[in-house]
């Protein structure tokens, strides 16, 4: 069978603000860039953002980076790489002015500046008063951030492949990365896209969890092909919980709800976190906030009928504010919770939202992976940012508002690094003859299987048990039987069946292909979290209640061929500034 090929200079995986950010620092320096995405570039889950741009402007008070990157390794519970934080945090000033030369709307203050908002876990002075530092578009800021980026890249001529998904990496004998195959959602074809640089920007997969922050597209795609090319994935048992998704559907109601002075209720009205976080109270690190509602639920202070969810409260702010600030979280709380927030409290529940972890890279995008020197060495021609990546600058747990940093900042560094490294590597290498082998194999096998499992019920199964058994508060029984039952799950999504044959935009097909993923980001997740015998940020053993650093302050790197873990130690060092020590972390 011939197979397709198409060459380019690089190829994107995900047309998010990572993907868009790399795109198009790489069409300006005048490359031929394809950009796949499983949507219309503006739907990818990047528009779904609402809180802001962590960035030390000073608009409002008196902020600098170095308090920023204090905050941003206090908040990853001391696991974030210090190096990559200070990169990031010097560089945030300078990512939101480019923007705002884009063209990207923000809210403006009444002299003019951007406006700013505060978020959990921001402070001024090293730990000192509340700092305010996001940089907003009321509460849509992701939207107007994908939008601007669209349209830039647009003039830069960059080339999308629009419902297109990526299948697998193409690897040549030694380790390098040489393009990717994919499959044309509306005609059914397979093609082979070669490209001297391979980038993956595919986001999160939250859809592992039965109660999600996350669009239905966010199957772990990228870690999947990564971790099936024999690429590592790195600190999967950190997955954050938001803490106010909508009750009985997940929808993220925004953490700048609680930055313009919302705050959240037991069933007796009592301001419950002023016990667990007397200092920050409701803009306390989401981790904190999730487990101690989650605490409140399980010890009968829950609200409603089944005593199963807390109250956020925001009708005190006043209409006009609600309207100006907040005018889609009006909007998600009318909808979905039948609760209007000038008027009266939205009923919230932690939610599944952002995973830590991912494809282990450096701050210059750069995927990394223990082969023969070392623990960090460079994949040649693979690189990867954004919720797909772990670069870490987030660790253990990511603070409000760096995540669209994070993917401004190391989107461009990873398109700077390109450039430099293409100019080295002038030529396409051969693909080798069996490159398309991989993805065929898993698409013959869905058409010819018969008698198969459900791929909707097995999915159910996989969602289910990640939710009982490795959720906010987790168990040394529970992740003991959760390794096993997902070993379960995975072998039944082995033998899954699709009745629908056909080649033009079948979406079964898809479906089944996206499980695939998601099995094997979920067991990547259920082992790592079951290995480490510690509770530090988003992961919280209940027979392990402390952090251990002694034993802990490394990263998990998950081998997917053996299910095999392997650590490598965290970078304490920073680029420029003294090292923050680990000590212990309150709020």
């Amino acid at each position: 069978m011939t197979i397709a090929r198409r060459k380019f200079d690089s190829v994107i995986v995900g047309a998010g603000g990572g993907g868009m950010r790399a795109a198009l620092q790489l069409s300006e320096a005048g490359l031929k860039v394809a950009v796949l995405s499983k949507v219309f570039p503006t739907r990818s889950h990047t528009v779904a953002a609402q809180g802001g741009i962590a960035a030390a402007l000073g608009n409002v008070t008196e902020d600098n980076w170095h308090w920023h990157m204090y905050d941003t390794v206090k908040g990853s519970d001391y696991l974030g790489d210090q190096d990559a934080i200070e990169f990031m945090c010097r560089q945030a000033g300078e990512v939101v002015y480019e923007l705002e030369h884009y063209g990207m709307p923000f809210d403006r203050l009444e002299n003019g500046k951007i406006y700013q908002r505060p978020f959990g876990g921001q402070s001024q002075n090293f730990g000192g008063a509340q700092a305010t530092r996001s940089c907003a578009v009321a509460d849509r800021t992701g939207h107007a951030m994908l939008h601007t980026l669209y349209q830039r890249n647009v003039r830069a001529n960059t080339q999308f492949f629009v419902e297109w998904m990526a299948l697998d990496l193409i690897r040549d004998e030694h380790g390098d990365v040489l393009g990717v195959s994919a499959l044309d959602i509306e005609t059914g074809e397979v093609m082979l896209l070669q490209a001297r640089a391979t980038l993956f920007a595919t986001g999160g997969g939250a859809r592992i969890f039965s109660a999600s922050t996350n669009a239905f597209i966010n199957t772990g795609d990228g870690l999947a092909m990564a971790a099936r090319a024999g690429v590592p994935l790195q600190d999967m048992e950190f997955w954050q919980f938001h803490p106010t998704g909508v009750y009985g559907a997940g929808i993220l109601i925004s953490e700048a709800v609680r930055g313009e002075g919302g705050y959240l209720l037991n069933k007796d009205g009592e301001r419950f976190m002023e016990r667990y976080a007397p200092h920050a109270k409701d803009l306390a690190s989401r981790d904190v906030v999730s487990r101690a509602m989650t605490t409140e639920i399980k010890e009968g202070r829950g609200c409603g009928r089944d005593a199963d969810h807390l109250l956020l409260k925001l009708d005190h702010l006043g209409g006009d504010v609600i309207k100006a600030r907040l005018p889609g979280i009006r909007e998600i709380a009318i909808k979905f919770a039948h609760a209007d927030p000038v008027r009266e409290p939205i009923p919230v529940v932690p939610t599944a939202h952002y995973m830590m972890g991912g494809i282990p890279t450096n701050f210059h995008g750069q995927v990394v992976a223990p082969y023969k020197t070392g623990p960090e060495e460079v994949v040649q021609g693979f690189y990867a940012v954004g919720e797909c990546a772990c670069v870490s600058v987030h660790g253990a747990n990511r603070l409000g508002t760096n995540s669209l940093l994070d993917i401004l900042v190391f989107g461009r560094a990873a398109g700077n690094q390109i450039i430099e490294d293409l100019k080295r590597n002038s030529h396409h290498k051969h693909l080798p003859g069996d490159a398309a082998d991989k993805a065929l194999g898993r698409l013959a096998r869905l058409d010819s299987q018969k008698d198969g499992e459900n791929v909707s019920q097995v999915g159910d199964m996989l969602r289910k048990t990640m939710q009982a058994h490795c959720g906010v508060f987790r168990f040394a029984d529970l992740l003991k039987q959760g390794v096993d039952k997902i070993s379960e799950v995975a072998q039944r999504a082995r033998n899954t069946e699709i009745r629908d044959k056909s080649r033009v935009f079948n979406t079964a097909r898809v479906e089944a292909l996206e499980l695939d993923n998601l099995v094997e980001v979920a067991v990547a997740t259920m082992v790592s979290a079951q290995a480490r015998t510690e509770s530090r940020g988003a992961h919280a053993r209940n027979d392990f209640p402390h952090r251990d650093d002694d034993k802990w302050l490394k990263h998990t790197l998950y081998f997917s061929e053996d299910r095999r873990l392997d650590y490598k130690p965290v970078r304490l060092k920073p680029l420029t500034v003294e090292s923050f020590p680990p000590k212990a972390r309150t709020y």
